[in-house]
């Protein structure tokens, strides 16, 4: 299995810093966007992402795909992201295991799912249709959890290894989702990470979270935290040259502050890099 080459280190695209990405032109590998946020005839956004895809690589990361939903796929919706891939061009698009509604209804959260052999191939099969329909294979990210599914028959690292293998697509790493529901849960996270197949993982994402004490919540609205800096480390140990980028969605801070976060996953990246060179 080959996956893309490594694009650097990105940032997502956020309509707060647009100002800053064309009138500065920043140090930024790559810009990776909400899909659907884009899936537009025309309009403002669309316009200001092709002044920035000229300059930058893009990638589409979804948040509606529904992957993992007992409802027929969206093929409206699918048929849109896929107009929007021929206008953009994308490095590549991902999506999430998670469903976000069921009957029809749009919950608008990314849920949980059993991890069954049930769901297994329910899973496998419809993401084999979407690579179909979108000419092009899908990378898939898992989520952060808050509860546990009854019924689970594996660990979530072992579902993922195997739907990759099965549904032949290739995986989106969120080091802090690892992290927080780690803590939720009560697992090692890097025995997580150690448990994915290195020829799967495409891309990594850091973000924030928010700490109750009790729990952890994937808020996307705070900076990246010592313990997911460290993890990220050792997942650029086993994984090595993958793209990586921090997402940022709320409590936005100044531009300068996101460019800090690039430059020290660029730090980290060499240190380990160094770490790995022969003597």
């Amino acid at each position: 299995m080959t996956i893309p080459s490594s694009l650097g280190f990105g940032l997502g695209l956020r309509p707060i810093y647009y100002p800053d990405i064309l009138d500065r032109r920043p140090a930024v590998d790559w810009f990776e966007i909400i899909s659907e946020n884009y899936m537009i005839p025309g309009g403002r956004p669309l316009a200001t992402l092709e002044r920035i895809r000229t300059n930058y690589p893009v990638v589409m990361h979804g948040v509606a795909m529904s992957l993992a939903s007992t409802d027929d796929l969206d093929f409206d919706y699918l048929r849109e992201l896929k107009a929007l891939a021929a206008r953009i061009e994308p490095a590549w698009i991902s999506d999430h295991l998670a469903w976000t509604g069921v009957g029809g209804s749009n919950l608008h959260d990314l849920l949980p799912i059993p991890f069954t052999l049930e769901a297994l191939r329910h899973v496998s099969e419809r993401i084999a249709r979407v690579q179909d329909f979108l000419g092009r294979r899908l990378i898939v990210e898992n989520v952060s959890t808050y509860v546990s599914v009854d019924g689970s028959e594996m660990a979530e690292q072992d579902f993922l290894a195997e739907l990759a293998e099965r549904a032949d697509c290739l995986l989106l790493l969120d080091v802090n989702n690892v992290f927080v529901s780690g803590f939720n849960h009560g697992f090692e996270p890097r025995t997580f990470i150690d448990a994915l197949p290195v020829n799967r993982v495409a891309q990594l994402h850091l973000a924030g979270h928010s700490d109750y004490g009790t729990h952890k919540i994937d808020t996307h609205d705070q900076p990246v935290c010592e313990d997911v800096w460290e993890l990220y480390a050792h997942a650029r140990r086993r994984f090595g040259n993958v793209s990586t980028m921090v997402e940022r969605d709320d409590n936005f801070p100044p531009f300068e502050e996101l460019l800090k976060e690039v430059e020290r996953m660029r730090q980290i990246a060499a240190d380990v890099d160094a770490e790995r060179a022969p003597a």
